[in-house]
C-alpha cells in the first residue's frame, strides 16, 4: 500500500510551522495523511484576498475519486511524475536532478505530495515507482492563465443565431442526436483574456471549478516544460529532458476515475466525465451517434478534439459521396443485361469466329472468347456510362470537402477560442541538445544553445535523401517482383489441364498478387517507420515541430509510393505494351502479361479493394488489441495485490500501467486516413464502392480511437492547435492529383473512350467487340512461343476439332492477320481521343474547382459577426477600465473636502 511521504533532501519545516507538522507551503502532504487544523494551504494564499462561502474548494468524499486528491482531500491531482528508485551513481544524479527540479517547481507555485511504496505492503505494479502529485493552486493558475493569455467567459453570448435552411433541419430531432439529458448543450460566452485585477468581470462560480482539467494541466504541462533542473546551466531544463535522461519515467494528467459505474448511468447519472465519455461517445453501442466535441475537447484538449472533429466531418462527407458510388453500382447492377457489348461478348461462342490466341507461351492452348463473359460482366458494373460522371463529381467531392472542413475548423477555433493561438519558443529537443557539436546565441532568448552549422547538417541531410531514394528503389523492386509473380502464376494456372481453372486464371492472378502486395506493404509500412524514425534523428532537428514535418514528409511520401504504385502498374502500365503474337513485349526475358478482352480495371478493382479493405483491417485490429494485452501485462501486479487486500490500487497508479499515447501523437492516425482518402479519390473511377468502404471502416475507427483513448491510454495534457496542420495540405494536393489520375483512368484503362469512338463511328454498339480484336496467322508466331497443342479441342463446334488453327485473335487495333503488323488508323483515333479528353476534363473540373473555392468563404458570416461582437466588447471593458483609472487618478490630486462632491457628481 502506497503512503504519503515526505522528500528526504528537504526535511527541516518552515518557520512559521508548527511542531510534528509538515507545511502545506512546501507542497508536502502532513503526517498521517491528514489535514490539520488551522493550517493554511499554500504560502502564496496568505497574499489572496479572503474567498466568499460561494468560492471556498470544497472537501472530496474520501470513499469514490479519493484517489483524485492530495490526502487532505481538498488539494486536487493535476498531474503526475513517477521515477524508479535505485542506489547506482546514476540513480544519484538522477535524484539530484529531481530534487533541484522539483524544488523549481515549489517556487513557482506548485504543490507537490509524494507516494512511496512500502516495502511490506505493495500497491504498485513493480514495488519500485514512486509517484509525485502536483498540484496547482489559484495563486499559480490565475498568474499563469494571465500570462498565457487564457480567453475566459465575460458574458454570454447574446447574438442570434443566423435563420438558414441549415439550422433549421439541425433543429428537428433525429436518432443521430446526443442525448441531451447527459450532455447538455453548453452556453456560448463571448471570452477575453483573463486578467487577475479584473476577476470580477468574469463569469465564475467559484475559484475552484473556474479552471478546466484541461486548462489546469496545460498550465502544469507549460511550466513542466520549462522548469530548470541544472542550476549551472540555463539549457538544461523541461519535462521532456528529464524523461529523456532517465530521472523520470513518467509524466501525465489522471483521468477523472473509471470509465465504468456499477450503478446504470440511466438511473444514477455519469459519476465523471470520463464515464461519461465512455457511455455517450467510445461504447460500440454509440456508432450511430454524433460525437460531443465540446466533451472531448474539455477533456482530451483542443488538439484532439480537433483530429475528432476532422474525423466526423469527413465521415460525414463520405456518406455523401458513398450514396453515390452505391447509386452508380446499382446502375451497373441494372443496366447490365440490357448493354450490347456485354452481350456480343457473352454469346460469342463459336470457335470460327473467336478463336483467341494463348495466354501464354508453349504450355498454353487457344481458347474461346466466350470464356471472358464473367470478368465483361464484373467491368461493366464498374465502368459504365455513369463512371465519367462519378469520377467528376467525386473530384469536385474533394474540393468541398477541403473548403467545407475550412469553414467547419473557422467556427470550431472560433468556439474553443484558438484564434490568435500561437506556439511560443519551442524548447529543443533532448537529443538535439545531446548531439548538437556547436554552440550559438538563439535570437529570442538571447541565451547560448546547441547548434548545427550547415557544413555539418549537408551530409545528414544527403544521408536522408539516399535513404528515402534507397526506400523508394525497394518499393519498387518488390512491386516488380509481384509483377513477375503475376506473369508466372498466370502462365502456370492458364497452363493447367482443367479447363474451368484455367479459364479462370485472370481472377485467380489478380487476387493471389494483390494478397502479396498487401502482405508486402504492410512489411514495408512497418520497416519504413523505423528507418523514417532513423533518419529523421540522423537529420539532427532543433525543435519537435520540425522533426515532425519532416517525419511526416518522409512517412506520406514513402506511405503513397507503397500503397498506391501496385494500382498505378495494373492501372496503366499493365497491357500497355504487350506487343502481338509475332513480338510479345517482355519483362525481365518474360512475356509481358496481358489485358483480359474485358480490359483491365476489373483487375485494378480487386486489387483496389483488397488492399484498402486489408490495411484497415489489419490497422484496426492492431490499434485496438495491442494496447489491450500490453495493459493487461503491465496492470496484472496492481490486480493481485488489491484482490489480496495488500493496498489499494490507486488512480495514479492505474494511469501508469495504461499505455502511452507516443511521441508521434495522433500521426498514424492522421497518416492512415490520408492514405485511405487517396484511395478513394485517386482511383475511384475504378472503384465507385471505394467512398462506401471508407464509411463503413470510420465508424468503426471513430469508436475504436474512442474506446482507445477513453479506456486504454493515459490521458495525454491538453494540447492546443488551431488547425490539423500539414494534413490540410496533403489532403488538397492529392484531391487535384485526383483530378489527373481519374481522368488518365477514364481514358486509358476504361472502355468508355473506344466505345464512343466506334458508337461516333457506326452509330451503334453491335460488332464493338469485334471491332477492338485483331488477327493473327499462326505461321508467324515468333519463335519458340507457339502453342505445343496447335489444334482446335475435341469439342470446338463447326467440324473444326482437331483440325489445326490457322487464325487466332488478340486484344488490340494490329493490322492483320499478315505482316506487317502495324498499328490500325482506328488506334490513333482512340488515342488522339484519349488525350483530348484528358485535356477536357482536368481542365474543366479544375476550373469548376477553383470557382468552388472562390464561391465558398473560409469563414462563415455569423462566426465573423461573433468575433466583431467580442472585440467591440473586449474594447469597451479595457475603455471602462482606462476612464476609471482616469478618475482615480484625478481624485487623488482633489483636496479632501472636494474629493466627496466629486464622488457624487460622478454618480
Amino acid at each position: 500500500m502506497l503512503k504519503s511521504k515526505e522528500i528526504e533532501e528537504d526535511k527541516k519545516p518552515l518557520a512559521n510551522e508548527e511542531p510534528g507538522l509538515e507545511a502545506y507551503g512546501d507542497g508536502r502532504s502532513p503526517k498521517n495523511g491528514a489535514a490539520p487544523e488551522n493550517i493554511e494551504l499554500s504560502e502564496s494564499n496568505k497574499e489572496d484576498e479572503p474567498l466568499k462561502d460561494d468560492k471556498q474548494p470544497k472537501k472530496a468524499e474520501k470513499k469514490e475519486g479519493a484517489d483524485l486528491y492530495f490526502h487532505d482531500g481538498i488539494r486536487r491531482i493535476d498531474y503526475i511524475l513517477a521515477y524508479k528508485k535505485g542506489d547506482s551513481e546514476k540513480d544519484v544524479r538522477r535524484a539530484a536532478k529531481r530534487h533541484e527540479f522539483e524544488n523549481n517547481l515549489r517556487e513557482e507555485g506548485i504543490e507537490l505530495e509524494v507516494e512511496d511504496p512500502e516495502p511490506s505492503q505493495d500497491g504498485s505494479a513493480d514495488g519500485n515507482t514512486v509517484f509525485v502529485k502536483l498540484h496547482a493552486p489559484w495563486e499559480f493558475l490565475s498568474r499563469q492563465a494571465e500570462v498565457l493569455k487564457v480567453k475566459m467567459p465575460i458574458k454570454e453570448n447574446d447574438m442570434e443565431e443566423p435563420i438558414s435552411i441549415l439550422n433549421c433541419l439541425k433543429k428537428i430531432p433525429s436518432p443521430f442526436d446526443l442525448s441531451e439529458e447527459f450532455i447538455k448543450p453548453e452556453p456560448k460566452y463571448f471570452t477575453a483574456p483573463f486578467v487577475r485585477e479584473r476577476e470580477d468581470e468574469f463569469v465564475m462560480e467559484d475559484r475552484e471549478s473556474f479552471f478546466g482539467m484541461s486548462q489546469r494541466n496545460r498550465m502544469v504541462h507549460e511550466i513542466l516544460e520549462k522548469c530548470r533542473y541544472d542550476p549551472d546551466n540555463k539549457t538544461k531544463f523541461g519535462i521532456d529532458h528529464m524523461i529523456n535522461n532517465g530521472s523520470y519515467v513518467a509524466a501525465y494528467p489522471l483521468h477523472e476515475g473509471d470509465y465504468k459505474s456499477k450503478h446504470s448511468m440511466l438511473t444514477h447519472g455519469p459519476q465523471n466525465d470520463r464515464h461519461l465519455l465512455y457511455e455517450e461517445w467510445a461504447r460500440p453501442g454509440r456508432w450511430y451517434k454524433y460525437q460531443p466535441l465540446d466533451l472531448i475537447s474539455d477533456y482530451y484538449g483542443e488538439k484532439i478534439g480537433l483530429y475528432f472533429a476532422w474525423l466526423g466531418f469527413y465521415t460525414q462527407m463520405l456518406t455523401i459521396a458513398a450514396i453515390v458510388g452505391l447509386v452508380v453500382f446499382l446502375y451497373g447492377c441494372i443496366s447490365l443485361p440490357f448493354d450490347p457489348v456485354v452481350s456480343e461478348l457473352c454469346e460469342a461462342k463459336s470457335w470460327v469466329n473467336y478463336t483467341m490466341c494463348p495466354q501464354c507461351n508453349n504450355r498454353c492452348t487457344y481458347w474461346i472468347l466466350e470464356s471472358s463473359c464473367f470478368y465483361s460482366q464484373l467491368t461493366y458494373l464498374f465502368d459504365n456510362g455513369a463512371t465519367v460522371f462519378f469520377a467528376a463529381f467525386m473530384s469536385l467531392w474533394a474540393t468541398m470537402f477541403c473548403e467545407f472542413w475550412k469553414r467547419r475548423q473557422n467556427e470550431l477555433d472560433y468556439d474553443w477560442d484558438l484564434f490568435g493561438f500561437e506556439e511560443q519558443e519551442e524548447n529543443c529537443r533532448p537529443e538535439f541538445e545531446a548531439l548538437a557539436p556547436d554552440k550559438r546565441v538563439n535570437p529570442i532568448t538571447k541565451l547560448y544553445e546547441p547548434y548545427v552549422k550547415f557544413y555539418r547538417r549537408f551530409p545528414r541531410f544527403m544521408a536522408s535523401v539516399l535513404g528515402i531514394v534507397f526506400m523508394i528503389f525497394l518499393v519498387l523492386a518488390a512491386v516488380v517482383g509481384v509483377i513477375v509473380y503475376r506473369i508466372a502464376i498466370k502462365t502456370a494456372v492458364a497452363a493447367s489441364g482443367d479447363a474451368f481453372i484455367s479459364s479462370q486464371a485472370s481472377i485467380i492472378t489478380s487476387i493471389t498478387a494483390s494478397c502479396i502486395s498487401l502482405v508486402v506493404i504492410m512489411v514495408l509500412q512497418n520497416l519504413y517507420d523505423r528507418i523514417a524514425t532513423w533518419l529523421t534523428d540522423l537529420e539532427l532537428h532543433r525543435t519537435e515541430t520540425e522533426y515532425e514535418d519532416s517525419y511526416t514528409f518522409k512517412m506520406y511520401f514513402f506511405a503513397f509510393v507503397n500503397y498506391y504504385s501496385s494500382s498505378f502498374y495494373v492501372a496503366f502500365f499493365k497491357g500497355s505494351f504487350p506487343g502481338n503474337p509475332s513480338e510479345y513485349g517482355k519483362v525481365f526475358g518474360l512475356r509481358q502479361e496481358e489485358c483480359d478482352p474485358a480490359g483491365c480495371l476489373q483487375e485494378l478493382f480487386v486489387n483496389l479493394a483488397i488492399v484498402m479493405c486489408g490495411k484497415q483491417f489489419f490497422n484496426n485490429f492492431i490499434e485496438i488489441f495491442l494496447p489491450l494485452i500490453l495493459n493487461f501485462w503491465r496492470s496484472r501486479t496492481g490486480r493481485k495485490e488489491q484482490k489480496a487486500g495488500k493496498g489499494s490500487y490507486d488512480q495514479w497508479e492505474k494511469d501508469f500501467d495504461r499505455s502511452e499515447l507516443g511521441p508521434r501523437g495522433l500521426f498514424k492516425e492522421y497518416l492512415e486516413m490520408a492514405v485511405q482518402f487517396g484511395f478513394v479519390t485517386i482511383f475511384v473511377a475504378s472503384f465507385p464502392l471505394a467512398p462506401f468502404f471508407a464509411l463503413i471502416n470510420n465508424l468503426m475507427e471513430i469508436r475504436l480511437d474512442a474506446y482507445k483513448f477513453v479506456t486504454q491510454l493515459r490521458r495525454p495534457y491538453a494540447a492546443r492547435a488551431q488547425d490539423i496542420g500539414a494534413w490540410y495540405a496533403i489532403l488538397v494536393s492529392v484531391g487535384n492529383f485526383a483530378v489527373l489520375s481519374n481522368a488518365c483512368v477514364i481514358a486509358f484503362t476504361s472502355s468508355f473512350i473506344s466505345r464512343e469512338v466506334y458508337k461516333y463511328q457506326f452509330d451503334k454498339l453491335e460488332g464493338y467487340v469485334d471491332w477492338t480484336l485483331s488477327s493473327f496467322n499462326t505461321t508467324f508466331f515468333e519463335e519458340g512461343t507457339g502453342p505445343d497443342i496447335d489444334t482446335y479441342p475435341d469439342f470446338a463446334d463447326g467440324g473444326l476439332n482437331g483440325t489445326r488453327v490457322e487464325l487466332c485473335k488478340y486484344r488490340g487495333f494490329v493490322l492483320g492477320p499478315n505482316p506487317p503488323f502495324d498499328l490500325k488508323l482506328d488506334y490513333w483515333k482512340v488515342f488522339a481521343m484519349r488525350l483530348v479528353l484528358v485535356l477536357v476534363y482536368e481542365h474543366v473540373i479544375f476550373i469548376v474547382k477553383f470557382a468552388l473555392e472562390y464561391m465558398v468563404p473560409d469563414m462563415p458570416d455569423f462566426v465573423k459577426n461573433e468575433i466583431k461582437r467580442e472585440n467591440y466588447l473586449a474594447q469597451q471593458a479595457l475603455e471602462e477600465i482606462t476612464r476609471k483609472d482616469m478618475v482615480a487618478k484625478r481624485r487623488s490630486k482633489m483636496p479632501d473636502g472636494e474629493k466627496g462632491a466629486s464622488a457624487s457628481g460622478y454618480q
